[in-house]
């Protein structure tokens, strides 16, 4: 599909995910400086080309429940309002599918994924009205799991390595399904010990320096 530009000659691409888009900081659970956000250092690589807009949410899960929190956590919910106030959008990369391996809330990789075929069917399928085109779609596998510093060595809320590590592949037959975009974030960074699912400053500046080139591509 043909990308539409915004008014002032940008591309407009929507970053879709949980708290590794948000920018959570695993010292303390405080946020990265805005500079250091996987969304920021993308907009930055771009040199201008495109304005990306930072939608990120603590503990969001690709289509579902959650009510630990005062915000909707369910990304499928919670979409297409996005998609409608931020339209007219060329890009929506979505990194998303580490709390759903919450044992509590899906746990596995393969339910992971249909939740992400999900929240790739409501952006192509959209009515954007007005004559705009559906954006392109990148899905994002986020890095993997690793062991923590917890007695047990067990990722925070329980959540298990083997299948952060499944997730790519499923993820990569969800993206080759309908056509779009894939990125595996486990080959440019790595999860913090600390709590074995969250990033470091330098890990999540690589997501956004990993991210840079593919979406130059799909910008051209």
């Amino acid at each position: 599909m043909a990308f539409e530009a915004a008014d002032n000659g940008q591309k407009v691409i929507l970053a879709f995910g949980d708290s590794l888009t948000w920018g959570t900081d695993p010292r303390g659970g405080g946020r990265h400086a805005f500079a250091d956000r996987w969304p920021s250092v993308l907009e930055a690589a771009l040199g201008g080309r495109a304005r990306v807009i930072a939608e990120g949410l603590g503990g969001r899960t690709t289509c579902f429940d959650d009510f630990a929190a005062a915000a909707d956590r369910n990304g499928a919910r919670v979409l297409p309002t996005l998609l409608g106030s931020h339209a007219p959008l060329d890009l929506v990369i979505i990194m998303l599918g580490a709390n759903d391996l919450k044992p509590h809330i899906c746990g596995t990789a393969f339910g992971t994924a249909a939740g992400m075929g999900r929240l790739v069917e409501i952006v192509e399928t959209y009515p954007y009205g007005h004559g705009y085109a559906a954006p392109q779609v990148l899905v994002v596998s986020p890095p993997h799991f690793c062991e923590t510093m917890a007695d047990d060595g067990r990722p925070a809320a329980g959540r298990s390595i083997a299948e952060s590590k499944a997730l790519a592949g499923h993820y990569r037959e969800v993206a080759e399904h309908h056509g779009c975009a894939f990125f595996d974030a486990a080959a440019v960074a790595v999860a913090s010990p600390i709590d074995g699912v969250h990033l470091d400053a330098a890990n999540t500046r690589a997501i956004g320096e990993g991210l840079a080139p593919i979406v130059d591509a799909l910008l051209r």
